[in-house]
């Protein structure tokens, strides 16, 4: 099914879109339309086009294809499925989501990741083709971030401020040449071995798949885990500290 969005609001956008008795659904010239696919199982939705805040958001057993650019909250308390942006999204993207994957191929806003948490199998996953801005991981109790700093300029850095700032679970994976700075003393910086590396492999090989990068320019660079320091997880997030 195809469906042109254009100026169509987006509450009838989303109505023909759960209606929809095709399992695959095309959306042409979207342009801001919000909450494409919330909630939404057994789909793939294709946006060629710029999908407004929300989208994805409760997503389960769904796939969502963006040939351009998302907004934010891209993934908001997802639970399952795959969103693959060609572009870069907004703010808080994969902001409390607790299952699926969401891959980017370019940058991403303040505060990707936030509150992300795991269940059981349920491991949520974000990969960042690019670099991500202040805020990563804020709050991560589960999960993983990956930013592959692809692209940037000499000395530019994958992450901004506040990186894992109240992280208390789940990790967190840099590829670059230094280690993060200015990381809060809640958090602890190492280098990923190989047994770390293992661990987003599949992941890895799923971003060059879909937007064909040689996987070996992706290994040919450092990557820092971050993980929450268990013994202070919220050190510095008070006026004072009592020992």
């Amino acid at each position: 099914m195809k469906i042109t969005a254009d100026l169509m609001n987006f509450r009838d956008l989303n109505e023909q879109v759960r209606a929809a008795e095709d399992s695959h659904i095309e959306i042409m010239n979207c342009i801001g339309q919000r909450y494409i696919a919330s909630g939404l199982s057994g789909k793939t939705v294709t946006i060629h086009g710029t999908p407004g805040n929300a989208l994805g958001a409760y997503l389960n057993n769904c796939r969502i294809d963006v040939f351009g650019n998302a907004q934010d909250a891209t993934g908001d308390t997802m639970n399952g499925g795959t969103i693959v942006v060609h572009g870069s999204c907004g703010d808080a993207a994969g902001y409390a989501m607790r299952g699926g994957k969401i891959l980017i191929k370019e940058n991403t806003g303040y505060r990707a990741g936030i509150h992300m948490k795991a269940y059981k199998d349920k491991i949520p996953v974000l990969v960042v083709g690019g670099k991500a801005g202040s805020f990563l991981g804020e709050y991560q109790a589960g999960g993983l971030i990956i930013v592959l700093g692809l692209n940037l300029s000499e000395g530019e850095s994958p992450v901004g401020n506040f990186c894992g700032t109240g992280m208390h679970g789940g990790k967190i994976f840099i590829r670059t040449k230094e280690p993060p700075r200015n990381m809060p003393e809640q958090v602890l910086v190492m280098e990923a071995d190989e047994n770390d590396l293992k661990e987003i492999e599949a992941y890895i090989d799923d971003f060059c798949k879909e937007f064909n990068v040689s996987k070996n320019e992706i290994y040919n660079e450092k990557f820092y885990l971050l993980v929450p320091n268990s013994k202070a997880p919220y050190k510095q997030l008070y006026a004072e500290n009592l020992n």
